[in-house]
């Protein structure tokens, strides 16, 4: 596994992280016993960032995260996010006394003193605007809460606003062969300012392990049943924002792109990898052995200048018309 530097203050991660939304729902049910196999294949191929949320399950991830963790001598660097929690929900989440109380709530299940990271968790574009969540989060880092803050977001407006920020850590985005817009028009900005990259979605959902069939049934609790319209949340953080008949047409022309040894999920991490401002890709997992697969991602060479150009075309030419939500 290969680290990066991750931020402006010498913190080295994984290249490729794990991320546990799975782990608390939303993605068909994930017990106690196959969460602590994905979490110690994770350990097992040098994965060192993991990322989860207050709202994913809501709670179940923090505290699977908290038990696997605790005790362990050197623990791994934990990004969690907060302001989407249905307790008490907005917009009383976005004031000083919830982010606290959320906060708090957050190291008790992580069984830690202060946060590594946390995170804005796609908020609305006004609440970045006003920058009082800002004004509130750096009030917890100063009362040793919280060691960093960052924002996750959904289009490159709210990112652009993220980034004038004082003290921004991180920005965590949807970025992938499906939704590569970020590259042109974020990356450089982020670099300049010293913002770490977080990347999730880099397999749009699993759309992009060229697994899928048009009879391919997800469990009634998945958001890739529930959610594919946009009916429960942004309809983005689903297939990248593709319905999936479109997505499915177009994954085909990727499967004669692919190079020989690679799966297709690798080509895409490997993809989203070969971009150097990524701090780190943050696929997540259902079964140990997806997490083993996606890790060697970071082992393959960087992927040859002309399959970049032509998965570029393929987005341009038949991709961005079908792309949905926040962009």
């Amino acid at each position: 596994m290969k680290h990066r530097e991750f931020g402006r203050d010498g913190v080295r991660v994984s290249e490729v992280g794990l991320g546990t939304w799975q782990l608390g729902s939303d993605w068909g049910a994930v017990d106690d016993a196959r969460a602590h196999r994905i979490l110690s294949t994770a350990l097992d191929h040098g994965i060192t960032f993991f990322d989860t949320a207050d709202v994913y399950g809501p709670e179940v991830s923090e505290e699977r995260l908290g038990r696997f963790f605790r005790g362990i001598p050197d623990p791994p660097f934990i990004a969690t996010k907060l302001g989407r929690h249905p307790e008490p929900g907005w917009p009383e989440n976005f004031s000083l006394e919830c982010m606290r109380k959320h906060t708090e709530a957050s190291l008790r299940r992580l069984g830690v003193d202060a946060l590594d990271l946390t995170q804005l968790h796609c908020l609305p574009l006004e609440e970045y605007r006003n920058g009082a969540v800002f004004d509130h989060l750096r009030t917890l880092r100063e009362e040793g809460k919280i060691r960093r803050f960052g924002a996750s977001v959904e289009s490159m407006e709210e990112a652009s606003t993220c980034l004038e920020e004082e003290g921004l850590y991180s920005l965590q985005i949807i970025f992938n062969i499906f939704r590569p817009t970020p590259a042109h028009e974020l990356f450089h900005k982020a670099r300049e300012r010293g913002v770490a990259l977080i990347v999730r979605l880099p397999l749009a959902s699993g759309l992009l392990s060229g697994k899928f069939k048009p009879d391919t049934v997800f469990p009634e609790d998945d958001h890739r049943n529930y959610n594919r319209n946009g009916e429960a949340f942004n309809v983005g953080e689903t297939f990248a924002g593709l319905p999936f008949g479109e997505g499915l047409k177009l994954v085909e022309p990727l499967r004669p792109l692919v190079p020989q040894g690679m799966s297709m999920a690798q080509m895409a991490l490997r993809w989203t990898l070969d971009f150097g401002e990524v701090g780190v890709i943050i696929p997540g997992a259902t079964r140990p052995d997806q997490v083993a697969s996606n890790a060697a991602a970071s082992s393959f060479p960087r992927l040859d200048p002309e399959l970049h150009r032509r998965l570029r075309r393929l987005y341009d030419e038949e991709v961005a018309q079908h792309v949905r939500g926040p962009y």
